[in-house]
């Protein structure tokens, strides 16, 4: 491990690894719980309570995933899926990576990893909430295709407002064929 120490400037660490040395696993069971709550708790602004943890891992554990570096968790991602108005939606909820392991693609792996399992599953959409000051998670989201759908207000506890983030699945393209005159409609 590498610091750099200025004065001036915040202490910063740089990790040496190889992105293979990264381990990517599903949401293995209780055994889980205490890593990706201490995750959450430590690097996120909103406090959640153990029953908030156990709706979304009990509920869509394959919709979880966490990141081991040499069996240390530095990265999770918790979601869920279910019926929105008139869509079935996957749901982003928290997504966390340890400050030096930051900037490496673990955030892009673990949310890809979730956005496959829930297109898979035949969600129509994913959303999530974004502080608007959280300037790194709005670039990984907008470079895996998120817009930008709303503003929302004093969103967080602390008073930051959030942007609903969404991400559209394109729909399954519809192809006509003629056969004698007939049209017909196929999937």
């Amino acid at each position: 491990m590498e610091t750099t120490n200025n004065k001036d400037e915040p202490e910063i660490c740089k990790l040496d690894f190889n992105d293979s040395d990264i381990e990517y696993i599903s949401y293995g069971g209780e055994h889980h719980l205490p890593l990706i709550m201490n995750l959450v708790d430590e690097e996120l602004s909103e406090p959640y309570s153990i029953f908030t943890y156990r709706y979304f891992v009990y509920l869509w554990p394959h919709l979880s995933f966490l990141a081991f570096h040499k069996g240390r968790c530095v990265g999770t991602v918790v979601c869920k899926m279910g019926e929105h108005r008139n869509t079935f939606r996957g749901y982003i909820a928290m997504l966390v990576v340890i400050k030096p392991y930051r900037g490496r693609g673990i955030a892009t792996e673990l949310v890809t990893r979730s956005i496959k399992v829930m297109m898979e599953s035949g969600c129509d959409e994913v959303t999530l909430e974004a502080e608007v000051t959280n300037i790194g998670a709005l670039a990984l989201y907008g470079r895996l295709g998120f817009i930008r759908a709303k503003r929302l207000f004093h969103y967080y506890l602390n008073g930051v407002d959030a942007f609903r983030l969404k991400l559209l699945f394109p729909r399954p393209e519809m192809h006509t064929h003629s056969d004698h005159g007939d049209s017909q409609i196929l999937e």
